[in-house]
């Protein structure tokens, strides 16, 4: 498969959607639920509210550590937001928000449904952020709507507000999508997904941060499986779910301040085409854009286990720490399971000087340069001081990770923790031959120096991500 192929791929997916868009303006991407159109700008009777819950049974986003349920916006199945979407079904919660399935009124009566997800976001603090991930969003969404790569993102379609009990939230709607990437995986025995479906979606997911880096010059700083979604194979799966939930009681429970708590239900059943499956990349929570090619960010960035070196060492980081978190973020798609082993103590904590040690055991020891510019950054402090998880104050990289990690003439500091492993026996599901070539691909992501590490343009055309002609079709989301 070549990246010529992904860019016809890509583009007619893209061409498609952005159609749609347009002949819309710019309204939701919709599926189609036949079986619901004659009752089109109507709204839906609900399913009775008679499964009650146990008080003493926590429900989804009770379990969060901090739960306060006065800041969620107390959504109710069958309500009309902003006079135009009626919630179904709750999809999904979180620590800020809860997300939804809902129906989009607007249109005319022969048009087949609208169906989107609403996330709504929880009140302050939280809302400053929300509206920032919005301003992202709305900034992948048109800055080149012709990139290759455009296609493989979900921003938001639309954004409006909503006044609860306690204040304003921020709704954000987005086009559905089936499941997230680590629940996909467990329909595959042992989690192993076919590898020529691994490599078109690694191919998928390079063009999109193709897009990302070059055309929006922005950082996602927080890829995870949590964070490549899938999209639903045929609208049909969506509309038999709909039905299905529209049919059964609502699971429910009242807290103690009168606040509904519906039970999420996000089984979308088997699936039915794995060949029209598309990944896309979400969750711009965390994203940073640079206006200019020579900026760079200094805070802490990435989930633990995809952090990248520069990152821990303060050394100041790009577009580049995207591709180390995707390099090893491969070892989750293709092996499923994480690759470095010892970044948390006991308790859970993280431990950036393990994580260091493993590093060097399976990438060898770090370049003389990155030590030199580490040992060169306590110099600068951050503008303002950035907090851990347990609210402790750093106001550098080396406070905030627990270094420092190198002395002055380069050696680690910590040598009794580096394992004895090999990058090659990470990867016992692959054959000899792929094995090499994959190495030989994670090795151009996987380099310490940033400016070392190949772009997603340039990882498009490695020899591991080809596949033969006549097998070109196989697999490929259509």
């Amino acid at each position: 498969m070549s990246a010529n192929y992904l860019v016809s791929t890509a583009r007619f997916i893209h061409t498609r959607h952005h159609l749609e868009r347009l002949s819309r303006m710019k309204s939701i991407r919709h599926v189609m639920m036949r079986s619901l159109t004659p009752l089109r700008r109507q709204l839906l009777p609900m399913p009775p509210r008679e499964a009650l819950l146990p008080q003493d049974e926590l429900v989804d986003e009770e379990i969060c550590p901090g739960y306060d349920s006065t800041k969620f916006y107390p959504a109710n199945p069958g309500e009309l937001l902003a006079n135009r979407y009626q919630i179904l079904v709750k999809v999904g919660w979180g620590t800020s928000s809860t997300v939804w399935l809902a129906r989009d009124m607007r249109g005319h009566e022969e048009e087949p449904e609208s169906v989107v997800t609403l996330k709504i976001t929880n009140t302050n603090p939280n809302q400053d952020a929300a509206q920032d991930e919005c301003q992202i969003e709305d900034h992948i969404a048109n800055t080149d709507p012709s990139h290759r790569g455009y296609a493989l993102f979900r921003p938001n379609v639309d954004s409006f507000e909503v006044t609860g009990p306690k204040g304003s939230h921020l709704c954000l709607a987005y086009e559905p999508m089936r499941e997230p990437f680590w629940h996909f995986q467990r329909r595959f025995t042992d989690r192993l997904i076919p590898l020529p479906i691994i490599k078109t979606y690694i191919l998928f997911l390079l063009a999109g941060l193709d897009y990302l880096h070059t055309g929006c010059r922005v950082v996602h700083t927080d890829l995870k499986l949590e964070n490549i979604m899938v999209s639903f194979e045929d609208p049909s799966v969506l509309g038999d779910f709909l039905n299905s939930q529209l049919d059964q009681p609502i699971q429910y429970k009242i807290d103690s301040t009168g606040r509904y708590i519906y039970r999420s239900h996000s089984d979308f059943g088997s699936v039915r085409n794995i060949r029209r499956i598309l990944p896309k990349i979400v969750d711009f929570g965390g994203s940073i854009k640079f206006d200019r090619e020579e900026e760079w960010g200094i805070y802490p960035i990435q989930p633990d286990h995809y952090r990248a070196p520069e990152v821990i060492l303060g050394c100041g980081w790009k577009t580049s720490a995207d591709i180390w978190n995707l390099g090893i973020l491969l070892w989750d798609l293709i092996q499923g399971e994480e690759l470095f082993c010892q970044i948390h103590d006991t308790q859970g904590n993280y431990q950036a000087k393990a994580h260091l040690a493993e590093m060097i055991a399976l990438l060898g020891h770090p370049p003389p340069e990155l030590v030199t510019t580490f040992h060169s950054m306590p110099e600068y402090q951050w503008p303002e001081p950035a907090k851990t998880a347990d609210g402790e104050a750093y106001d550098s990289a080396e406070q905030y990770f627990g270094g420092p990690f190198f002395d002055h003439n380069g050696k680690f500091l910590h040598e009794d923790l580096i394992p004895d492993r090999n990058l090659a026996d990470t990867l016992p599901s692959l054959e000899e031959t792929e094995r090499e070539s994959f190495l030989s691909f994670a090795k151009m992501m996987l380099a310490w120096l940033p400016e070392e590490r190949k772009t997603a343009r340039e990882l498009m055309e490695h020899p591991f991500l080809q596949r033969p002609k006549k097998h070109r079709n196989d697999f490929i989301p259509r």
